[in-house]
This record gives structure tokens, C-alpha cells and sequence, in this order.
């Protein structure tokens, strides 16, 4: 699916551009301001080529494109560019829905996210110089160097400009009247008045001495207060004066009070947390790497490490080094390992190609495939991930592990970032957590089959069935053991097992069956609580918990009957099985009764009926929806 295709299936997944506050773009995903996040159709989404997962944090509704998400942004701004960081099209969200804390994180992480890429490139150019230097590629004194040096110090030194243009688009001001704001702090001759040792006033008001090169939090809270001043100017001045006086007024006020209080409240402010945050990672040592480390997937997941963002840079700016970042390559590599270890443990040939490629991917310090398309999927890996970022966090930490520039890249790439004196305790903390992660994945294992976890597990398509519990039966019986999973010769007809209302297979809210993993088939709501056999042949499992059978008819199709959503969880508990694994049955034998009012009153009663080896036959298709009775027929199978 091209780019272009993909942007509009995902505008209109999150509920067209009337729903859309704004939307802007990390490495990886897309970042949705929505009006309502229930109007979004998730499952439209994960069908898309080009989606890897969704995740919501906080009020923020995140689309997990991976390395295309530019251009999939590009394509959609192109056709819609009212919906980036519109403020216009903004509607106030209700205020049960608002998190004080969470609310600061996507505000931090809305200024800083569009500045990444320059960020981040002047980050791996510093990275590489520092590189090349260190081998004797390149002399510091050369002209060269100077200039490359310059293309990367630049964006560092002026980092408030930066900040001054996203923020102002953040918080609805004028990106141009920001600028002004943050040239006057940065003007040579301001530098030059404030670092004179001198007392400095302005009309009479004494003013703190700061340097505002580099500096974040200044600015960030400059601006902010500015879209205020700015709005309450632009209500009281004449439409005929707005353009000459706006912004005057709003400079005159804004650049005095960020000297006098804003600037120094906002280096306090800075230095408080870089400062509370350092002293951590300095004296936290190994138990420090441990917590940090093994949460650090959490954090990036709810988008709490854009937060840290003007204190990484800070550290960078003044300090030469930080901290917290080598965590976050430890981090990706304990997602690698783990998702490599669902390639030793998978028995499934395409989980094992997708946790192999994932792997890769994650190494090269793009997590989300392996992240939200392997690990979080069979949950164990995920866990056996956050073990080896904890190990090898501690390891990092406890000798004092620093980056020393910011790369634009958390994997192998990005390697030149940690190169200093500390690089290889940075890069014994990654191997640690690969390799633990890994191990700890293998060891772990998952159950291929999701969804039903417990009762899912015990039947794989074509595989010989599991011995059941169910009471013995007068029919005659098999050895399933014994029996080859037959290759179907002819087409097959099954009729309804129960009744009720038979629903396309797409409506059943576990995406097990909804999204068709098990097989193409057909769903019930029941409104009587018997199952009978939909066609003629062997039951070839009835679960120990007698919520689901599995039947393979004469000529070879097979069917598994799922009642209910999560029923797993009564144990048996108002079901009653009438056959046992290996009775011969005919097509409208009773097989299981249920108590469907008190199933109906804890659990979803939608039934799933799939053909689990949908992969032999050319389609399979519903004959009948709506209405139904036990006996009419209702799916076929062609070969």
C-alpha cells in the first residue's frame, strides 16, 4: 500500500479529520492530539500493512509505523495540512480525562519531538568527530574539523531558537514574535552584560545573572507564558493596530520579565531536576541501573522519556556527558535479545522469520517491531526483556556508564554517542542485556496460540489431539492418536451448532478470532445453551474446560467451537460435555450443554466456529448470517 493510501486509511481508522486536534511524529510513530479516542477503530488499523501496533498514553492516541513514519506523516499533511499542530482545530477534552502529570510529559514531548531529527543529527556528527579523533583520522586543529564541529555545536548552542519555534506552535503564539524573544536572550552583547561580574537592573529591577546558550527550561517556560501575553494583547489592541503593536507590546513585556524571573526560575528549576536526577544515577550505582534499566521499556512506552529530554541535553551542554541515555541503547538491546529468544523457542515458521527480522531491527535501534509486534504479544518475552535491561542497567551504572553526545539512534548505529572513557561499561551493559534477555526468553517460552492462553495451547491445527475429561459417550470412539490429519478432498459444508444470530467472524471483540488467526469461520450469539456438531465425524479434542471442542469432519475439515469470550476462567464451571475426545458423531449430536444466563451475566457468550486448516482450502465463506437455527447450513469450505 502506497504512503499516500496508507495516510488516508489511517485518518479515517482515527475518525476522520473532525477528530483530529493535531498530529506530529516521533522516530517511529505518529502522535495523535484526537477529540475522542473512541472513535477510533483499532482494528481497521492493525490490518493496515504499514501498522506495526497503537498505544495510547495518557490523553495521546500513538500510531506504531516504524522507519516510514515520515513519510506516511509527509503523505498525510500533504492532503490534510490543517491537522499539523493545529491549534485552531482545537476542543477542550473533559476535564475527568486530564492528568496534571501526564498532561506535562505530551507538552514536553510535543515541543521536543519535531526537533529530533536536527537534534539528532548534530548529535551523531559530535559522535563520529569524537570518533575519528580518537583513531587519528582527524586532527581537532584542523579547518575541517571546525567547520564540521561548528555544524554540530550549532544547533546545541542555539538550542533555544529551536526551542522558542516548537513551542510557540505548541502553545498557539506567534513562531516568529519567539524567535525575537529568544535572539534578545542570545544577543551577543545581552551575553556580554550579564557575564560582566557587574550588578545589571532594568528600570531600576535587578536582574540575575544567566547564561541562556544552550539553556531549555528558560525559554520553554518564556514562551509558554508568552502565548498568554500574546493572546491577552491581540484581544485589547484595534484590528487597525494589531500587526505594529502586538507584537511590541509582547516582546517589551515578555524579554524583561524572562531576565528578571523567568530565566532564573527556570535554570533553578533545571538545575533542581538534572540535579535530583543525576544525583540518582551518580549514587543510585547498580540499584539504580536495576530499577531505571528494567523499566526503562515502560518508560519510553508511555512517553515519559521525552520528559528527560531538556535535562539529557542540559547535562550534555554543561556537564559533557549524561547518564540516562546509555540506559535507553541497554534497554533496546534487552528487546533484541528477548525477541531473539522467541526465535529459538517458536515452532511456527513465520514467528520465527518475524522474531528474527524484529531482532535485527531492534539491534539497529528500531524497538517497536519487536516491541509491540513480538514481545508484548506472547507478554513472557517482554518480561525476560525488562530482566536483561535490569541487568545489564546495574552493570552500566555501577561503573558509571555516560553518552556523551545525543545520537539520533539507540541501537548499533548509534555506538559513537557512547564512545569516551566509560564506552565499554556502555557497551558491556548492552551485550549483558541481549544476551540475559535472550536466555531469559528462551527459558520463559510462549504459548503461540494467543488469546484463550490456557485452552488454545493444548490444540494446534492438524496436530493430534490432547485426552480430555469429558464424560464417556454411547457413540463409538477413535484413537485420535493414532489418526493423520487427512487432506481434504472435497469441499465441506458445515451447519449451525447452535441457536441463535450467526455474525461475521470480524465482529467478535478477541482479536484470536476476529482477526482471523486461528482461521476463517463464522460466530454465534446464542440464545440457547446446546452445541451440537456441525458436521459428521471425530471429536478430535474437547477441552478440559469443556468451553470448546475441536471436530474433523469425514472429509477433513476442522473445526474448532470456542463458547464464549475468556470462558477459560470458569474452569468447567455451567458446562456440561455429552461426547469425550475421539467419539464418531453425526451432525446435530449433542456435544456440550451450557448455563448460557450465567455465563451471559460474567462473560461475552459470542461464539467462534473457525476452520482451523483454512490454509487447505481455495476460500472459505458464511452461507447464512443473521437468524439461525441448529441444522441450517452456514459456512463452506471450497477447495
Amino acid at each position: 500500500m502506497k504512503h499516500q493510501e496508507t495516510a488516508q486509511e489511517i485518518i479515517k481508522a482515527v475518525g476522520g479529520t473532525n477528530n483530529i486536534n493535531s498530529v506530529y511524529h516521533c522516530v517511529t510513530r505518529l502522535r495523535f492530539d484526537l477529540k475522542d479516542n473512541d472513535k477510533v477503530d483499532n482494528n481497521s488499523l492493525k490490518k493496515l500493512d504499514k501498522v506495526m501496533g497503537t498505544n495510547i498514553s495518557g490523553d495521546q492516541f500513538q500510531v506504531i509505523i516504524g522507519n516510514d513514519v515520515s513519510k506516511v506523516f509527509d503523505a498525510m499533511v500533504k492532503e490534510h495540512p490543517a491537522i499539523q499542530q493545529s491549534s485552531e482545530n482545537k476542543q477542550a477534552k473533559p476535564e475527568k480525562n486530564k492528568n496534571v502529570i501526564l498532561n506535562i510529559f505530551e507538552t514536553i514531548a510535543g515541543v521536543f519531538a519535531p526537533m529530533l531529527p536536527a537534534i539528532t543529527a548534530a548529535g551523531m556528527l559530535k559522535g563520529l568527530l569524537a570518533l575519528f579523533v580518537s583513531l587519528e583520522w582527524m586532527s581537532a586543529g584542523t579547518d575541517t574539523y571546525r567547520i564540521l564541529s561548528a555544524i554540530g555545536d550549532g544547533v546545541f548552542y542555539f538550542l533555544p531558537l529551536l526551542i522558542a519555534v516548537s513551542a510557540a506552535r505548541k502553545f498557539g503564539s506567534n513562531p516568529f514574535v519567539a524567535i525575537a524573544l529568544g535572539t534578545a536572550l542570545m544577543y551577543p552583547d545581552m551575553g556580554a552584560l550579564l557575564s560582566s561580574g557587574e550588578s545589571v537592573a532594568f528600570i531600576g529591577i535587578p536582574v540575575t545573572a544567566v547564561s541562556y546558550a544552550s539553556s531549555v527550561i528558560p525559554i520553554l517556560l518564556a514562551v509558554w507564558l508568552m502565548s498568554y501575553v500574546e493572546k491577552w494583547v491581540d484581544r485589547v489592541i484595534p484590528a487597525a493596530l494589531k500587526l505594529l503593536l502586538v507584537p511590541l507590546i509582547t516582546l517589551l513585556v515578555m524579554v524583561p520579565v524572562t531576565l528578571i524571573a523567568i530565566g532564573p526560575l527556570g535554570t533553578f528549576v533545571g538545575s533542581g531536576l538534572s540535579g535530583g536526577i543525576n544525583w540518582l544515577l551518580n549514587e543510585g550505582g547498580l540499584i539504580a541501573g536495576i530499577v531505571l534499566g528494567g523499566a526503562m521499556a515502560l518508560i519510553i512506552m508511555t512517553g515519559m522519556h521525552y520528559a528527560l529530554v531538556p535535562i539529557i541535553l542540559s547535562n550534555i551542554a554543561t556537564l559533557g556527558f549524561d547518564k540516562f541515555l546509555p540506559l535507553t541503547y541497554i534497554s533496546n538491546m534487552g528487546q533484541a535479545g528477548a525477541t531473539l529468544g522467541v526465535f529459538f523457542r517458536a515452532k511456527d515458521k513465520k514467528l520465527k522469520t518475524v522474531a528474527l527480522s524484529t531482532s535485527f531491527t531492534a539491534l539497529m535501534g528500531v524497538t517497536e517491531p519487536a516491541m509491540y509486534g513480538v514481545n508484548m504479544k506472547y507478554k513472557k518475552p517482554f518480561a525476560a526483556a525488562m530482566i536483561g535491561s535490569a541487568v545489564g542497567g546495574g552493570f552500566a551504572l555501577a561503573f558509571g556508564a555516560k553518552a556523551y553526545v545525543l545520537a539520533g539512534n539507540g541501537g548499533l548505529p548509534g555506538l559513537p554517542a557512547l564512545i569516551g572513557q566509560t564506552f565499554w561499561y556502555s557497551l558491556g551493559g548492552m551485550i549483558l542485556a541481549f544476551v540475559v534477555g535472550a536466555i531469559m526468553s528462551t527459558v520463559f517460552g510462549i504459548k503461540e496460540e494467543e488469546g484463550d492462553a490456557e485452552a488454545l495451547a493444548q490444540f494446534s491445527p492438524g496436530a493430534s489431539a490432547v485426552s480430555a475429561t469429558a464424560p464417556s459417550s454411547n457413540a463409538a470412539t477413535v484413537n485420535v492418536d493414532e489418526m493423520d490429519a487427512p487432506t481434504p478432498t472435497s469441499d465441506a459444508v458445515a451447519v449451525a451448532p447452535m441457536t441463535g444470530k450467526a455474525i461475521a467472524l470480524k465482529e467478535v471483540k478477541d482479536p484470536t478470532f476476529g482477526d482471523e488467526l486461528m482461521g476463517k469461520g463464522v460466530a454465534f450469539v446464542p440464545t440457547v445453551g446446546e452445541l451440537v456438531s456441525p458436521v459428521t465425524g471425530t471429536i478430535m479434542n474437547v477441552f478440559k474446560t469443556k468451553h470448546a471442542i475441536v471436530v474433523r469432519s469425514d472429509n477433513g475439515m476442522e473445526l474448532l467451537i470456542h463458547v464464549g469470550i475468556n470462558t477459560v476462567k470458569l474452569r468447567g464451571q455451567y458446562f456440561e460435555a455429552h461426547v469425550a475426545t475421539g467419539a464418531r458423531v453425526q451432525a446435530g449430536d449433542k456435544l456440550l450443554t451450557f448455563e448460557l444466563d450465567q455465563i451471559a451475566k460474567e462473560y461475552d457468550i459470542t461464539t467462534a466456529m473457525v476452520v482451523t486448516n483454512t490454509a487447505d482450502y481455495k476460500q472459505v465463506l458464511p452461507v447464512k448470517l443473521g437468524a439461525i437455527t441448529t441444522g441450517e447450513e452456514v459456512l463452506k469450505a471450497e477447495i
